[in-house]
């Protein structure tokens, strides 16, 4: 979870700049420069703001599929410990025969197990790197999702600005009435949902 809200920390927070003029009014060659009529005022701006951690806990995508992510890593978990069970005790039958064998035939051996377990190893690693690689997309799912359904939120309800409110992040205070994050939550889990239905013809 903290990882991902560190990912959605990208989104960051909007910096807008506003150009203002001195009261008085400053003149060029070309005469007075006046405001362009399409500034907005900060007084104008419609902001909101969503708890994203909260968004992406309860969405319904992220959820299922970090279950998924989890009983995947104990599959995994559970085959690299059977091999590993089975490598220490070939170890410790080497050892109990060792004192039987020839020196070529010991030598033979103690090279195939140290090829096992390299093997073991590789093995390991490649579990690991495939659920990064799981969990990497998710991340990039996620991130993708929200941000295309904060868009289309902005649009359909007249906001020129979402932000994205984190513990300790550049957001200190902000008024209650502000928050999205319910509605957001509530539509973007009613539009993945809709996206799971079969398609009628």
């Amino acid at each position: 979870m903290k990882k991902i809200a560190k990912v959605f920390g990208l989104l960051g927070i909007a910096v807008i700049t506003f150009s203002s003029c001195d009261k008085a009014g400053n003149t060029t060659e070309e005469g007075t420069i006046e405001n362009d009529a399409q500034e907005v005022s900060i007084a104008d701006l419609k902001i909101a703001y969503v708890l994203t951690d909260s968004v992406i806990s309860r969405f319904e995508f992220f959820k299922e599929k970090s279950l998924e992510i989890t009983e995947k890593g104990k599959k995994f978990e559970s085959e690299l410990s059977n091999r590993a069970k089975g490598f220490e005790q070939e170890v410790a039958n080497f050892e109990q025969t060792a004192g039987t064998m020839t020196q070529n035939q010991a030598r033979a051996k103690q090279e195939d197990l140290m090829k096992k377990e390299r093997n073991l190893v590789t093995y390991r690693d490649n579990l690991m790197q495939e659920l990064s690689g799981d969990e990497s997309k998710l991340y990039s799912d996620v991130y993708d999702q929200v941000q295309e359904y904060m868009a289309m939120f902005a649009e359909e309800n007249d906001l020129e600005l979402i932000l994205s409110y984190t513990r300790g992040g550049a957001v200190w205070y902000s008024k209650k009435s502000l928050d999205i994050t319910d509605k957001v939550v509530e539509g973007i889990n009613k539009k993945y949902a809709d996206s799971k239905l079969p398609a009628t013809n």
